[in-house]
């Protein structure tokens, strides 16, 4: 078996081997430990017969591990400076296809099916850019890709937000918005310390795997995110503050808003982080009808 990438000598190697400087703006941080990367990839539940989308491969550390224990892997990389480092680091693997291109603006569901034919198990697992966490996850719960989860690495704090449940701090509209698609644990708490440069903050791996169905069934997904967008605009102001400043012509409605907060027996005194999914249905679904006119 090759040596693993991701030591702090052999990375330092290859970075000092050509000439590779790091990107702030790029958020680049690379693992120098493989014991962490087994742990991912273990959490992964990876099979011969897996694909898997990587994005930020870096200088390969993750990919080849990957690599190992997969069909294929497909990785997007923003930064073309990388292209002869991986072409080297993973020549070893002809199961691997990197692709330079940012993965936000990439027509994913082309990609997956022209690169993944035939592959029925797909999992997305990173390491993932700090400054792109958020919207690279969002593209993946929310767009619809014929994929089973998501074993990602990212800063401790959106973990937790990620994975909060009703009534915690951490707890908002994006807990909502992946828990709404996944199911979403923290898998591993990784100290700073095994990243080469260390970043300022620990990280943690999140695991979410896709639910059969939405968790909760509403009559109009884009009402039900915007209500609970609208109930968290000001966390400290009760729910029906926030319902009616948020909601277009709330104002004017505050009392068909009270009526059905009383139906529902949602106590409008309550805050927007009280609430679970099942409620913010509940909401969603007894307000459309007032509401859908209005965009």
């Amino acid at each position: 078996m090759q040596k693993d990438i991701a030591t702090p000598i052999r990375t330092k190697a290859i970075l000092n081997r050509y000439g590779f400087s790091f990107k702030k703006s790029l958020g680049q941080n690379f693992l120098i430990d493989p014991n962490i990367l087994r742990n991912i990839t273990d959490t992964a539940d990876l099979t011969e017969e897996s694909g898997v989308v990587e994005i930020g491969p870096g200088i390969g550390a993750l990919t080849e591990h990957l690599a190992r224990r997969s069909k294929k892997v497909v990785a997007f990389e923003i930064d073309k400076r990388l292209a002869p480092i991986l072409k080297d680091t993973l020549a070893p693997y002809p199961n691997v296809n990197v692709i330079y291109e940012d993965v936000l603006k990439a027509d994913v569901g082309k990609v997956l099916e022209t690169e993944f034919a035939g592959i029925n198990d797909i999992m997305v697992v990173a390491n993932l850019p700090y400054y792109v966490t958020t919207p690279i996850i969002l593209k993946f719960v929310t767009g619809l890709y014929p994929i089973r989860g998501m074993v990602v690495m990212l800063q401790k704090e959106v973990a937790d937000r990620i994975s909060a449940v009703p009534g915690t701090k951490n707890y908002g509209t994006l807990s909502i918005a992946i828990q709404y698609y996944m199911t979403a644990e923290v898998a591993m708490i990784v100290p700073k310390t095994v990243f080469m440069p260390q970043p300022n903050v620990d990280s943690a791996v999140v695991k979410l795997v896709k639910r059969d169905k939405p968790k909760v069934e509403v009559k109009d997904e884009a009402f039900f995110f915007q209500v609970a967008k609208a109930s968290f605009a000001q966390r400290r102001k009760t729910l029906i503050n926030n319902l009616t400043a948020g909601l277009p012509g709330g104002k004017d409605k505050k009392e068909t808003l009270l009526s059905v907060l009383e139906q529902l027996k949602i106590e409008p005194s309550r805050r927007g982080e009280t609430l679970s999914l099942e409620e913010f249905a509940a909401l969603s679904n007894a307000l459309f009808p007032i509401f859908h006119t209005s965009s």
